[in-house]
């Protein structure tokens, strides 16, 4: 196993622990539905079921779900089985496995996503569902790195 591989791993193992952790931690400490105020109008900490993807987008569409998740999975793997040697590629790379793999772990268990991190203007959210949003801009910013001519603007 090569040192990027080691590194997606440990970031992807990393993320599934804390997001499991914090998802377990809302689950047994506020009931579904209820919100604890962090921030009076700003944030809340909720505990919310997601059945959909983002914002609940495909709800009761389980299997189509699970299938483009797979698909995306699969893609990322591929890509980075393609490109391990890109610098830095591998931290992108364990955010969106990790990401992804702890929201999956709620749908396989549950049905649904536990979502707890509530902005006011912003739908639900969580910290799988975090990392899995900065792994895409790093993914952008690694792509365009690694696509770009060193030393040209």
């Amino acid at each position: 196993m090569t040192s990027s591989w080691r590194k997606a791993l440990i970031v992807a193992g990393v993320v599934m622990i804390v997001d499991q952790l914090t998802k377990s931690i809302v689950r047994s400490t506020i009931l579904p539905g209820d919100r604890r105020t962090v921030l009076a109008g700003i944030l809340d900490i909720t505990n919310a079921h997601n059945k959909g993807v983002a914002f609940g987008a495909l709800a009761g569409g389980g299997a189509i779900v699970a299938a483009l998740i797979g698909l995306a999975l699969g893609a990322l793997i591929v890509y980075f089985v393609l490109r391990s040697r890109t610098p830095y590629l591998w931290l992108p790379v364990g955010l969106l496995l990790g990401g992804a793999l702890g929201n999956l772990a709620d749908r396989a268990r549950m049905g649904s996503v536990t979502d707890f991190i509530d902005p006011r203007l912003w739908p639900a959210f969580n910290v799988a569902d975090t990392c899995v949003v900065v792994g895409v801009l790093i993914l952008l910013w690694v792509i365009e790195g690694s696509d770009s001519p060193r030393g040209s603007s």
